[in-house]
């Protein structure tokens, strides 16, 4: 259903009344605070009466035709107005009728057309009205509210996570699931306030009970003391004032009660209630047809009147007669139409040809790491403290964050699913449809990683970490705290995915860049930096070539986050070559100081291996350009013996840590091409990436002796 702003941009004469809806509230409400103090003239109660019943009248009927509850969320207010209006009413009509005897043409029609003039029947009819509303009605609506807010505020939680399933599983996006997220709240803030709404139904039957006896017996007692008016004659005008006046407020507050009850009874449709009603009471041919058939054997009873049940009999048997034959004439009609290709089948289609670009595929027996509990943040190996995680569908989310604050990468959305043709206890990471890891972990047990002092005391399955490759053991959960004492670090098995997850992702950003998402970067740029932006693409360079300069960043674990100064330092170059090697060179200088922040120790010192003079001068000759880039033509003896003698020289300097490799500036793209596929972890870093502030200690030589 459209909402109301939408529906008023095409009616200027509403849009005016929204605009001057609180206006008009608060000159409403006091109106209402007036008509309880001031008397009013009987003309202007007059019209006070017919608004209360045409605002009834409106109020019914718009809960008949919304197709769920939430598209009359204002409704709890609404009734409370209205039955403060009612009330008010019934004060300046009770005024009217004990000062002056008269309470205006439209009670005064109520007392006498309605029920004829006997007050008697006046009696009787608003008891029945009373006792439908207080009894039948309301009781009914209240509890359907009551229990409407108990089980809604039940399901939040599990509504939630399963907006958060859907997030994670990339079948909606962000901005759908906020809008599901809103729509659970708004259900819960609703059901809860018709919840207490009902009492002002229930209250103002209960009021008017005691309004129609405190008129009437003020009204007799006026009309005999003080107006010395016979007992008969006072009984008859004011008994038939209090009856118009009690008809005349309950017959709204009826309407408004059954309004009450549809609206907290309305289950969500796409259809209005009138269709639902038609659509489920007489779509079945052979139910009204036996209906038909009973309806004309009960006219033929002894005494019964032939004429209503044979007209009846004869109406619901046309309907199902007429109900038959288009069923008979449905099939016929599509088979002689030309075959025409489903619109659903087409979108089955459409999907089967969709590539996720993300996906983890669970074996069966880790699908319970997919529930909701309480677990440790997502990206980095955490340790386990509590009970075992089962979120790991949130923690999906947070990698997705991570990277995003590490790299400056916006990852998609990261699809979980389970696999049937996993082993139960497997895993799988997909990038683009193809699958490029997988692990194995134990839902029912912990990893423990790294060897403790008693690491041949320890009980367990010897594994190795699926992210690193490093010795581990999965333990039972009753041997975690000796595995702790002994120096392990134990983590559960959501944690492994997650880390192993993060690590893939970090070697496949580059794969995952795509032109649009570097469009999506620029636009983000350009909110701030629009003249950046527009000088750079398209005259300069293409999305594409920015497009290939990030990912070659990326690919070196280089952060992107830093657009404003990749894009300023490729505006600058991009006019002497767009080479997007070249140019990632040039940015790799201007972000040195992120790149050396990264390898640097607490006190911002750098360890460094360099080449010894010897390799410096062979590989500067070696140096050769090609379409690709800056290569190394190296024989394979002499490539060979290069990466040992680098191997070697980290294993001498591992002690220290992982140092990066320091070499000339025109050596360091064809030497790290050289070196990624064998020493992947090994950063090599060029002299002109280190500010002049930096100091860098040479903790080994390569190739020195």
């Amino acid at each position: 259903m459209a909402t109301v702003a939408q529906r008023s941009r095409g009616t200027p004469g509403l849009g005016s009344l929204l605009r001057q809806s609180d206006l008009i509230l608060a000159a409403g409400l006091a109106l209402i605070v007036a008509m309880l103090v001031i008397p009013m003239p009987p003309v202007l109660l007059d019209l006070f009466i017919t608004t209360n019943l045409t605002l009834a009248l409106l109020i019914l009927l718009v809960s008949v035709s919304v197709r769920e509850p939430l598209d009359f969320s204002v409704f709890p207010s609404l009734l409370l107005f209205a039955t403060l209006f009612r009330l008010a009413i019934n004060v300046s009509s009770g005024r009217l009728i004990l000062l002056q005897g008269q309470a205006g043409h439209v009670i005064a029609a109520f007392g006498n057309f309605v029920v004829g003039g006997n007050y008697v029947v006046g009696f009787v009819v608003f008891l029945i009205l009373v006792v439908i509303q207080f009894v039948v009605i309301t009781n009914g609506a209240g509890r359907v509210a009551e229990v409407a807010a108990r089980f809604t505020l039940d399901a939040m939680p599990g509504k939630q996570m399963a907006i958060d399933a859907d997030l994670n599983a990339g079948i909606i996006n962000e901005e759908e699931a906020r809008r599901r997220r809103r729509k659970v709240q708004r259900e819960a803030d609703f059901y809860g306030a018709m919840d207490g709404a009902s009492k002002f139904v229930k209250g103002d039957a209960i009021a008017g009970i005691v309004l129609i006896v405190v008129n009437l017996l003020g009204g007799l007692t006026i009309g005999v003391l003080q107006r010395h008016l016979p007992i008969d004659q006072a009984l008859q005008t004011y008994a038939l004032l209090t009856v118009g006046d009690g008809l005349v407020a309950q017959i709204p507050a009826l309407l408004i009660a059954t309004a009450s009850g549809i609206v907290v009874t309305r289950s969500g449709s796409d259809r209005q209630l009138g269709e639902d009603l038609v659509q489920q009471l007489f779509s079945q041919p052979r139910v009204l047809g036996i209906v038909a058939g009973m309806i004309a054997l009960l006219g033929l009873a002894p005494g019964m009147p032939k004429i209503p049940f044979v007209f009846m009999a004869g109406c619901v048997g046309a309907g199902a007669y007429l109900l038959r034959a288009e069923g008979k004439s449905g099939p016929t009609t599509s088979a002689a139409a030309p075959a025409q290709p489903a619109p659903a089948e087409k979108e089955s289609l459409n999907a089967l040809l969709h590539v996720d670009p993300i996906e983890l595929e669970l074996g069966f027996g880790l699908v319970p790491l997919a529930g909701a509990s309480v677990g440790g943040p997502a990206g980095g190996m955490v340790a386990s403290t509590g009970e075992r995680p089962g979120d790991l569908l949130q923690r999906v989310s947070g990698v997705r964050r991570q990277l995003a604050a590490d790299l400056g990468l916006v990852l998609p959305t990261i699809r979980v699913r389970d696999n049937l043709q996993l082993s139960p206890n497997t895993y799988a990471i997909l990038i683009r449809g193809v699958e490029v890891a997988r692990g194995q972990v134990w839902s029912d047990r912990y990893l423990a990683l790294g060897a403790g002092d008693g690491a041949t005391q320890i009980k367990g399955m010897a594994v190795r970490d699926p992210a690193f490759g490093l010795p581990a053991v999965w333990v039972e959960p009753e041997e975690r705290h000796q595995a702790e004492v002994l120096g392990y670090t134990v983590v559960d098995p959501a944690s492994v995915i997650i880390t192993h997850l993060t690590e893939v992702l970090r070697a496949h950003g580059p794969d995952l860049l795509t032109r649009q998402d570097v469009q999506n970067l620029l636009d983000a740029v350009k909110a701030d930096n629009p003249a950046l932006v527009n000088e750079l693409v398209p005259d300069l360079l293409s999305l594409g070539e920015i497009q290939r300069v990030l990912q070659n960043l990326l690919r070196e674990h280089v952060p992107i986050r830093n657009l404003v100064v990749i894009l300023e330092t490729l505006s600058d170059h991009a006019r002497v070559t767009r080479d997007p090697c070249q140019l990632t060179e040039l940015v790799r200088q201007a972000l040195g100081r992120v790149i050396v922040s990264s390898l640097s120790d607490e006190h911002g010192k750098v360890d460094v291996l360099a080449l010894a003079p010897r390799w410096l001068q062979h590989l500067a000759g070696a140096v050769q350009s090609t379409d690709q880039g800056p290569i190394l033509a190296l024989d394979p003896g002499t490539a060979q013996a290069l990466l040992q003698d680098i191997a070697r020289g980290m294993e001498r300097a591992a002690t220290q840590g992982v140092p990066a490799l320091l070499v000339p500036g025109r050596l360091r793209l064809p030497l790290r091409r050289l070196v990624e596929r064998h020493l992947p972890n090994l950063a090599v870093i060029a002299y002109e990436e280190i500010p002049w502030q930096v100091t860098v200690q040479t903790i080994g030589v390569i190739g020195g002796g």
